[in-house]
C-alpha cells in the first residue's frame, strides 16, 4: 500500500477496485461483482468484474464482499481557521474524510480558507472538498445596507463560493444583500433573521434554509397572537404552532426551489433528553479537545437550567422538526445532509452518523437519507454531470463499506476506504491517526 506522503507527492494513483458490489445511487439498486477504474481522479472504466482487462499500472484493491458508493457530503460544515490552530484544523478535515465525507460546505468562512480550498483540490491534505462560504454576514458585521452591499462585493471578488448569513440582519439589509448578490452572481444560505422571515427568504429564493430556521414561526395560526420572539429556531413557540400548517409551509418551499439543511443532531443534542453526562461519553468524544468538549456541557446545562425549558418541550420540539423534515422529503423539497460539526457534541465527521440515523427516524429511507448527501448535492451544485453518483466520468469520490447501508444506515460507519478526486485514505491510515489524536487530546 502507497504510503500518505508518497500518494500525496505522486498524485492520485490510478487504483482498481474489483469484484465490488457498486451502489451507483441513481436509483435504489446494488450491482453485484463489479469492477471500478480509477484513473487520474476520475472514474474511466467500470463493468462485470469478470471482463476486467488487467492493468500493471493500477493499486489492485480486493472488493469482495464490500459495497462502493459516492462519496458524500457535510453540507453545513464549521472548517476551523489554520490560524487558530493548525493542528486541530488539519484533524477536522481529516475526521471528515475518514467518516466518508469527500465534500464539506464551510459555512463560517475564513480568507484562509480559499487557501485550504485549492490545497484539498490538489490533493496537498487529507481533506475532502471544500467549498466555503465568505465570513459571517449578520446583524453587527452588516448593520446597514451599506455595509452590506461592500461585504457583499469584497466577498465576491475573494472568490468565496457563497455567502454565509446569521441572525440579526434587519429587512432593509437583507433586500440590498439579495440586489447585490443577484447582481454579483454569488448564493447566499444559512439562517433566516427574525427581522426578515422564512416567507420572504422563499420569495427571494435562499440558496439553502440550514437549522429548519423560520419554519417554526410560520406554523403559527394568524389568529393566534405572540408577543415573545423565538429563541433558537423556535422551541420557544411550539405550544402555540398549528402543526397542520406543515404542508403548507413544505409546498411553499418546494414552489420557490430553496434546499434545507436540517443539522437535526445538533437541535437534538442540545434540546433532546440524552443526559450530559451519556453524551460526553460516547467514544468519538476522545477526537474533540477537553475545553471544547467541556464547553459543550456547558452549554447543554444552561438550557437544563432555563426556567422556561423542560425536557416535555424539548423532545416535542424534536417531534415537530421530523415531522417537517418528513414532509419536506414527502413533497419532494430538496434535503441536503449537514450536521453543523464541530457544534454542541457534533464531532466533526462522527455527527454525520448520527444525522442520517436521525432523519431515518424522521420517515427517509437509508436510500433517501444518502440521497440527500450524493445526488442531491450534486444537483445543489449544478455538478450532476461530473459528481453524486458511481458512474463513469464521475469524480473518483468514492467510500468503500464493509457492509450494506441500503440496509442500515448505521452501516456507513463500517468504512474500508475513502477515495477524493482519486486521492485515497485507507482503514490502517484512519485507524493509526485516529489513535495519534485520542493521545494527543487524552490528558
Amino acid at each position: 500500500m502507497l504510503s500518505l506522503l508518497l500518494i500525496l507527492l505522486l498524485g492520485p494513483p490510478e487504483t482498481v477496485i474489483r469484484n465490488v458490489t457498486v451502489i451507483p445511487m441513481d436509483s435504489e439498486r446494488r450491482v453485484e461483482r463489479q469492477f471500478v477504474h480509477l484513473k487520474d481522479g476520475m472514474i474511466v472504466s467500470m463493468g462485470d468484474d469478470a471482463s476486467f482487462q488487467a492493468t500493471s499500472t493500477a493499486n489492485v484493491i480486493d472488493g469482495t464482499g464490500k459495497f462502493l458508493i459516492p462519496g458524500i457530503a457535510e453540507m453545513h460544515a464549521h472548517v476551523p481557521p489554520s490560524t487558530q490552530n493548525s493542528e486541530y484544523m488539519s484533524e477536522v478535515l481529516f475526521l471528515y474524510k475518514a467518516n466518508g465525507i469527500t465534500t464539506v460546505r464551510g459555512m463560517l468562512g475564513h480568507p484562509l480558507h480559499l487557501d485550504l480550498r485549492a490545497k484539498a483540490e490538489r490533493g496537498e491534505m487529507v481533506s475532502p472538498r471544500i467549498f466555503t462560504s465568505g465570513p459571517s454576514i449578520n446583524g453587527q458585521s452588516a448593520p446597514t445596507p451599506e455595509a452590506v452591499d461592500r461585504m457583499v462585493r469584497e466577498q465576491k471578488e475573494a472568490g468565496y463560493d457563497l455567502l454565509k448569513l446569521h441572525p440579526g440582519i434587519t429587512r432593509a439589509t437583507f433586500d440590498q444583500m439579495v440586489a447585490t448578490a443577484d447582481e454579483v452572481g454569488i448564493d447566499y444560505a444559512g439562517h433566516v433573521s427574525d427581522f426578515v422571515g422564512l416567507p420572504r427568504a422563499l420569495e427571494v429564493r435562499q440558496k439553502s434554509v440550514d437549522h429548519l430556521d423560520g419554519y417554526i414561526p410560520l406554523l403559527i395560526p394568524d389568529s393566534v397572537s405572540v408577543s415573545i420572539l423565538p429563541v433558537f429556531f423556535g422551541w420557544n413557540l411550539i405550544p402555540k404552532i398549528d402543526e397542520s400548517l406543515i404542508p403548507e409551509a413544505v409546498r411553499r418551499t418546494k414552489d420557490a426551489g430553496v434546499w434545507n439543511v436540517p443539522t437535526q443532531s445538533l437541535i437534538e443534542h442540545l434540546l433532546g433528553p440524552d443526559p450530559i453526562d451519556s453524551l460526553a461519553a460516547r467514544p468519538e468524544m476522545a477526537y474533540v479537545p477537553k475545553p471544547m468538549l467541556q464547553s459543550w456541557r456547558n452549554a447543554k446545562q444552561g438550557y437544563l437550567n432555563n426556567p422556561n425549558f423542560s425536557t416535555e418541550l424539548g423532545i416535542e420540539f424534536i417531534r415537530i422538526r421530523r415531522e417537517i423534515i418528513r414532509e419536506l422529503n414527502k413533497q419532494g423539497a430538496g434535503l441536503l445532509l449537514g450536521s453543523d460539526a464541530p457544534q454542541i457534541f457534533n464531532v466533526p465527521g462522527f455527527a454525520i452518523h448520527h444525522e442520517m440515523r436521525m432523519m431515518v427516524e424522521s420517515g427517509l429511507t437509508p436510500y433517501e437519507v444518502l440521497r440527500a448527501g450524493t445526488v442531491n448535492v450534486a444537483t445543489y451544485f449544478d455538478e450532476s454531470e461530473t459528481a453524486g453518483t458511481v458512474s463513469v466520468g464521475k469524480r473518483a469520490d468514492l467510500v468503500l463499506l464493509d457492509a450494506d447501508p441500503l440496509l442500515d444506515i448505521n452501516h456507513m460507519k463500517a468504512v474500508d476506504g475513502v477515495w477524493m478526486g482519486g486521492y485515497p485514505l485507507f482503514k490502517a491510515d484512519i485507524t493509526t491517526r485516529l489513535e495519534q489524536i485520542r493521545i494527543r487530546y487524552q490528558d
